[in-house]
């Protein structure tokens, strides 16, 4: 969902109608979970920051996106991806990125709290933690506030949807049928 959003961005002619996110760290992602002791097994989830945020960090699919709320300034400065698309860091294509994000008429996400790996949960509809590691909802999200990559002008729209579903496991959001019925059914044309 992350990479598509991306492409989304970078993409001036795509005629997508509808983009639909299944359970995607969309503002990031920061937390122990099994799958972040697979890929760091000798690390905790405040000790990730060390390894992401240089050059050879970057060089890590899960570090194009690992947004450590407690070292904000190190995420902006050396997180070449996410920082980037979700336009909390200025860069030449940033208006032309928005303009992209805009064409797309209908934005889903769709995630919930049984995820079990996106961390926190609510990253799947662009909420994220705050410094105290409280969750702050996407409508309270600078990124949103400040409209960079477009995501407040689509909700203002009425463009944006989001559904939660609970009891859904990471890796069954896309075999899911109730998840298909109650998320995404409506939205395919």
């Amino acid at each position: 969902g992350l990479i598509c959003r991306a492409v989304l961005s970078t993409s001036p002619n795509h005629n997508v109608h509808t983009f639909i996110s299944l359970s995607s760290p969309l503002a990031g992602q920061y937390g122990d979970t099994d799958y972040l002791k697979w890929v760091f097994p000798d690390c905790a989830k405040n000790a990730v920051h060390v390894f992401c945020y240089n050059k050879w960090g970057q060089k890590c699919s899960i570090c194009d996106y690992w947004n450590d709320p407690h070292h904000r300034a190190g995420y902006l400065r050396s997180n070449t991806f996410l920082p980037l698309v979700n336009g909390e860091k200025p860069h030449k294509f940033i208006k032309d990125w928005r303009e992209n994000v805009l064409r797309i008429k209908k934005m889903v996400l769709i995630g919930g709290p049984d995820d079990g790996v996106i961390t926190p949960w609510q990253s799947s509809h662009y909420g994220f933690y705050d410094t105290k590691e409280d969750v702050v909802e996407m409508r309270n999200q600078e990124f949103y506030k400040n409209d960079t990559f477009g995501l407040k002008t689509l909700d203002a729209r009425g463009d944006v949807s989001v559904c939660v579903q609970s009891g859904v496991e990471h890796t069954h959001w896309h075999s899911n049928f109730t998840v298909f019925t109650n998320c995404i059914e409506k939205w395919l044309i």
